[in-house]
């Protein structure tokens, strides 16, 4: 039995030990490492050359898709999976062009995680289900025809208009994660993609762009 060395790179020690636990009556796996970031992820990864990392992406410094970007220039052979609560096909289109195999949500199941993990030793790309049936479903809509047309130059995913919106409401960060129950991690990642994806640089640009294509409304 070939033994896979597995790291598992997440800023959360409950995922760290959850997941450890989880792949634990796996005899064939074996954790070697962990790390709390992307910079110790990189630094990690370049000693211990694991076959598998699960990278979280929202990770403080270095982030999980630039860390991926990085480990896959060094060490093109290592297969990285995309370990995140965000379920935005955007997310998942950064890390599967940053070099990333696969993409799956942290509430994935054990058994997810073993066919995850074996199909990238054989080369394939893997979606967990609720994403790849999320995307199936996207190209549908988008096929006929049904797409917003105030998004249709540039899409915005329904969370990414709340943030807007939120900004647009004069709320901080904090108070934007406090109202959506999400992190103040995940709403700073929020920003910085939509700052990347409608190429502004202010969140003066940013408020100007939703207002000239009705995303968002002033009250």
């Amino acid at each position: 039995m070939e033994i896979v060395n597995i790291l598992i790179a997440d800023d959360h020690q409950l995922i760290l030990n959850g997941i450890t636990d989880m792949l634990k009556p796996y005899k064939r796996y074996k954790i070697v490492g962990k790390a709390m970031d992307g910079k110790e992820a990189v630094e990690k990864a370049l000693e211990l050359k694991p076959d598998i990392i699960f990278m979280d992406i929202s990770m403080p410094g270095l982030n999980g898709i630039e860390a991926t970007k990085i480990i896959v220039e060094k060490l093109p052979g290592i297969k990285i999976l995309a370990l995140t609560q965000h379920d935005e096909n955007e997310y998942v289109l950064q890390i599967l062009n940053a070099g990333g195999s696969g993409y799956l949500l942290k509430n994935s199941k054990k058994e997810e995680f073993e066919e995850a993990i074996e199909s990238v030793l054989k080369g394939k790309k893997y979606l967990s289900r609720e994403i790849s049936d999320q995307m199936i479903n996207d190209l549908l809509h988008q096929h006929s025809g049904r797409r917003n047309e105030k998004n249709a130059e540039i899409h915005l995913t329904k969370r990414e208009i709340e943030i807007i919106q939120k900004i647009a409401d004069d709320m901080s960060n904090q108070e934007i994660a406090d109202e959506l129950n999400i992190s103040l991690r995940t709403v700073e990642t929020h920003r910085r993609n939509l700052m990347q994806k409608l190429k502004v640089k202010t969140v003066v640009a940013l408020l100007k762009y939703a207002s000239q294509h009705n995303i968002i409304s002033f009250e």
